[in-house]
């Protein structure tokens, strides 16, 4: 099983971004915890992390015939990016969105994700934990698909 983890703009800064809100944990940090729990697992991961819109839709793109499934953690794009849920859609793989904060209990234009609905689900609120949530979640429902 191959999963694609994606995560959006100014997540290379964990650890030093607002850490009252997102934790002391890097990125590196939270991806190598996810890396040994999908080992474990015997899932292969490819992390990949961009500031640039074009750059995430380009990997999504690129997933389908390649991935199983999508870990994603849109950040900021959660709220604003149609070509992100379109590409999503295109590539028909199933993705779980992941947030380090609950975004319900921040500012309202927070409350919304245009990402989630093309999502088969989304964990938020457990800080870098969410990560390895999603993967066991995602390789659960993979494998529930297999069985089907």
């Amino acid at each position: 099983m191959k999963i694609l983890v994606l995560n959006g703009p100014n997540l290379n800064l964990l650890g030093k971004r607002e850490p009252g809100l997102y934790g002391t944990q890097g990125l590196d940090e939270i991806m190598s915890s996810m890396q040994a729990a999908a080992e474990q697992m015997g899932v292969q991961l490819d992390c990949f992390q961009s500031n640039e819109e074009g750059a995430l839709v380009s990997r999504i793109g690129e997933a389908s015939g390649t991935y199983d499934g999508v870990i994603f953690n849109p950040a900021a794009y959660t709220h604003t990016s149609i070509a992100l849920r379109d590409a999503l859609l295109a590539v028909d793989l199933p993705c779980v969105e992941v947030h380090l904060s609950n975004t319900h209990r921040r500012e309202e234009f927070r409350h919304t994700s245009l990402t989630a609905p093309a999502c088969v689900g989304q964990i938020m609120g457990f800080g870098g934990k969410g990560y390895v949530l999603a993967l066991e979640g995602l390789v659960e429902y993979l494998q529930s698909m297999k069985e089907d």
